[in-house]
């Protein structure tokens, strides 16, 4: 076929299309649905998987986490066989920076919260912030944790850890509903019925899906925590491992030292765990991998759909216009050349319904970007090319019965049809 007559195809299958607009539009309906659903939840995971990496970042590249309990794991409901393990103990921070050569910095924690049964207060003037996340920790923990960066002042130091010392660093929506258009540093504030001079605010993090963030966090030094909080015994530990050592080894390493603290006999598992900052990732992707089995079923009822209703479509005007194809072949069209007209004509509705697909996938990406700034939703080239090369194949795929059917009419038989 030359490209002049393959040009008059592409013509006569687009007249054909405008010239039915309103069974078009309804053809489409299914191709658009299907490539919406692909494109938008694509722009959307792909926005999220670029804000978590950069969670994990801010987590700790090389940073390590202890706990009695597995990341992920409700502690208000656990397991009895984590529920019969020991707590962790304030001073296993101390031991494990004299014992690994490789830690950069570790900090034990200790945090008072309504999931764990307690609750907090901060009160300035006639000011009052309640379900507040009170964590007790060393001065090494912005070390450990990047997350918590520090904007405004300072936060404690290793002295002020050591003698008890009442200062408190706050988030930045604390900071700001107790002091509207005020500078909190050097203010004191009543934590839990307790004065604390206010020495540093950290910088805005709101967190992740309405979950709590660094926005919602009250730090204290950990000695003060513990004579504040007797009660709370569930403490955490994070260490970060120094550039230069291998990250695997300085882990074993602090395993082998937690072992001999707890007394861990040589065959039994470890009464403990040790995780990475992945861990976040790894449960964004369990729980993605199932958004995107929903996903690809979705879009697949919705191509399928749409593909048997381009079939219809095409069976009807195969139909409708079989005197035209009987005229066409009586003055020397050869069947390929039907076949590629009915072919071109299907892959051109599906491609349009594609199309408007991909615009209304980046019209949602685009709307989530603006309700939600932090999650980078962005429609890449690869799902645009994968919508286009769907939509054609279901053009090709559903199209190829209808426009053989067509090639194959006998000229003498479709003249004579009325």
């Amino acid at each position: 076929m030359t490209v002049s007559e393959f040009s008059e195809n592409l013509r006569v299958s687009w007249d054909t299309i405008r010239s039915h607009k309103v069974r078009s539009g309804l053809t489409l309906l299914g191709i658009v649905i299907g490539v919406t659903s692909v494109i938008s939840v694509a722009a959307i995971i792909g926005g999220l998987n670029s804000f978590i990496a950069g969670k994990v970042e801010q987590l700790g590249s090389r940073t390590y986490y202890v706990a009695r309990f597995p990341a992920g794991t409700p502690p208000f409901n656990l397991p009895e066989r984590f529920r019969v393990r020991k707590h962790l103990e304030y001073d296993y921070g101390k031991q494990i920076r004299e014992s690994v050569p490789g830690i950069a910095s570790v900090t034990v924690m200790g945090t008072r919260a309504s999931f764990f049964g307690g609750s907090n207060e901060i009160r300035y003037g006639s000011e009052r912030v309640e379900r507040v996340f009170l964590r007790g920790a060393e001065a090494d923990y912005v070390e450990v944790l990047p997350l918590f960066s520090v904007e405004y002042g300072r936060f404690y130091t290793p002295d002020e850890d050591k003698r008890s010392a009442q200062v408190v660093v706050i988030g930045a929506a604390i900071a700001e509903s107790l002091f509207p258009g005020a500078d909190p540093v050097g203010k004191n504030v009543l934590l839990n019925g307790s004065m604390y001079e206010v020495i540093g605010v950290f910088a805005h993090d709101a967190g992740f899906l309405g979950g709590p963030g660094v926005d919602q966090f009250a730090l204290i030094p950990l000695s003060n925590f513990r004579k504040h909080n007797p009660d709370i015994k569930e403490l955490f530990l994070a260490f970060s491992v120094r550039p230069g050592y291998d990250m695997e080894s300085v882990k074993d390493r602090v395993v082998e030292v937690l072992r001999r603290i707890r007394r861990v006999p040589p065959s039994t598992e470890n009464d403990f765990e040790v995780f990475s900052s992945d861990f976040l990732s790894n449960l964004w992707n369990q729980l993605t991998g199932a958004i995107v089995v929903l996903t690809g079923v979705i879009s697949s009822i919705g191509l399928l759909v749409g593909g048997i209703g381009v079939m219809n479509i095409m069976l009807i005007s195969v139909t409708e216009r079989t005197k035209e194809i009987g005229v066409r072949k009586a003055i020397g069209a050869r069947s390929s050349d039907i076949r590629v007209q009915f072919l071109l004509e299907a892959t051109m509705l599906t491609l349009a319904g594609g199309a408007i697909g991909i615009l209304l996938g980046a019209a949602v990406a685009w709307t989530v970007r603006t309700v939600m700034p932090s999650i980078p939703a962005v429609v890449s080239p690869l799902w645009i090319t994968l919508g286009v090369a769907m939509s054609a194949g279901v053009g090709l795929f559903f199209g190829y019965y209808p426009a053989d059917r067509a090639a194959r009419l006998d000229p003498i038989v479709c003249l004579r049809y009325e």
